[in-house]
C-alpha cells in the first residue's frame, strides 16, 4: 500500500463518519459536495469528518483508487465505502442511510 493509501485507509478507519469532499462542511467547493453535507446534516450525522481534496493532490487522486470511484465526494462510514452524492440521497430518501449512520 502506498504512502497516500495508508494515510487514507488511516482516516476512513479513524473516524464514523467521513467524507472526502471539495471544500469544507462550512464552505463547500462544488455542488456535489455541498448536497452531501446536507443529505448528511438531514439524516442526523454528528461526528462527521471531512477532508478537503482541493488541499492536497495526492489524496484528491489516492481516493479515486482507495474505493475503486472516479468522482469526490465520497462518504465512508464505519469504514465502508458508501459512495457518492447521488448513492447517499437515494439511501437518505429510502431510510437505509439514517439506519446505516445509527449503527455504531
Amino acid at each position: 500500500m502506498s504512502d497516500v493509501q495508508q494515510r487514507i485507509d488511516e482516516m476512513v478507519k479513524g473516524h464514523k463518519v467521513m467524507l472526502f469532499m471539495k471544500g469544507t462542511a462550512q464552505f463547500p467547493q462544488c455542488g456535489f459536495s455541498g448536497r452531501a453535507i446536507q443529505i448528511l446534516k438531514a439524516a442526523g450525522a454528528s461526528g462527521v469528518s471531512t477532508f478537503n481534496v482541493l488541499e492536497d493532490e495526492e489524496v484528491r487522486q489516492g481516493i479515486k483508487d482507495y474505493a475503486n470511484w472516479p468522482t469526490i465526494p465520497q462518504l465512508y462510514v464505519n469504514g465502508e465505502f458508501v459512495g457518492g452524492s447521488d448513492i447517499m440521497m437515494e439511501m437518505y430518501q429510502s431510510g437505509e442511510l439514517q439506519q446505516l449512520l445509527a449503527k455504531g
